[in-house]
């Protein structure tokens, strides 16, 4: 196995085992149908009914039978503003649970080339605009969700922890805010996007006069849609190895007074729109320096009213199905 010193990202073998973490969640599912569009044939993944990744004898087993060659981290437990909030020790101790076991068991395994995606949550609350890699550790963290975000920060550390120990060429992606197909659309637990979208989608069938959203709708924020998000992995685990995680984003940002008018007018909402600014806003704004992701040669390719018609028509075909 190479070491990470001496490693050269290339294309990855098409016909090797490689195990999706999470291949039924809104990343996962997206990396297994890029993945097969580009030609892998050998993937792998669990539900999560048939692999607890919390249960390390289970996640041991799973990968000595298995003994991917490629591993993508994406299973993780997530949710908006109110669940990380309401269950700050579920998001840190599952989180933790989850990476360390799999982290572990893919070291014990021989796992060449690991992927291990985290958000862009990990990074200090009022950071310097757009923000770079090297803002990780240098500031507090938003106190509604820091207790994701440090099981995060820790999976980033394991990361770079592998690679000095091990010499072995794992990597992390630091996504933005991320939505499109398979996300989670429940009021309790949905990000912003998916939540506008429900809201208004049942704002629109019922002929409601009136939206009242979270907040003063001034914070910004970065979107990208999902499919790019696959697609940024493959293309990193194919041309990008070094320590420092990578963000993963648009290098655009809007506010959520505007993302609200896209989302009403995918609908197709003409009531009114209110705030309540007795809710709180979470983080000013969140926009992730993109120069390093571009200096590995990709960049998005979905623009923001493109992917939520997409989003919406999606969500609308899939209504009894969709998670919420």
């Amino acid at each position: 196995m190479a070491e990470s010193g001496t490693f050269q990202p290339r294309p990855l073998d098409r016909s090797a085992p490689f195990y999706v973490a999470g291949h039924r969640g809104l990343v996962g599912s997206a990396i297994w149908r890029n993945l097969e569009t580009e030609g892998f044939t050998n993937l792998v993944g669990r539900a999560s009914s048939d692999l607890d990744l919390k249960d390390r004898d289970a996640v041991f087993s799973f990968f000595s039978l298995v003994q991917p060659r490629y591993v993508v981290l994406a299973a993780a437990k997530v949710g908006g503003i109110l669940a990380n909030n309401t269950y700050p020790v579920d998001f840190l101790s599952e989180n933790l649970r989850i990476q360390v076991n799999v982290l572990d068991a893919a070291r014990e395994f021989g796992v060449e080339r690991l992927l291990f995606l985290g958000s862009s949550c990990i990074y200090p609350k009022f950071a310097e605009q757009p923000i770079r890699e090297d803002s990780l550790l240098t500031g507090h963290l938003e106190p509604t969700n820091d207790a994701y975000a440090i099981a995060k920060i820790a999976g980033i550390m394991h990361i770079q922890a592998v690679r000095r120990q091990y010499g072995l060429p794992w990597i992390s992606a630091m996504p933005t805010n991320l939505y499109g197909p398979g996300d989670n659309f429940s009021p309790q637990g949905s990000h912003v996007l998916p939540a506008l979208i429900r809201r208004y989608d049942e704002a629109a069938r019922a002929g409601t006069k009136v939206v009242t959203n979270w907040g003063s709708g001034t914070p910004r924020r970065e979107f990208l849609h999902v499919d790019d998000m696959a697609a940024a992995c493959l293309h990193l685990m194919e041309h990008y190895d070094g320590p420092s995680q990578v963000n993963v984003g648009t290098g655009t940002d809007v506010t959520i007074r505007e993302l609200a008018s896209l989302v009403a007018d995918a609908v197709g909402y003409s009531g009114e729109i209110l705030w309540d600014t007795s809710k709180p806003d979470g983080t000013p704004r969140k926009l992730l320096d993109v120069s390093k992701l571009a200096e590995a040669g990709w960049s998005a390719s979905i623009g923001l009213e493109e992917g939520i018609k997409s989003t919406v028509a999606w969500y609308r075909d899939n209504l009894l199905s969709v998670r919420g």
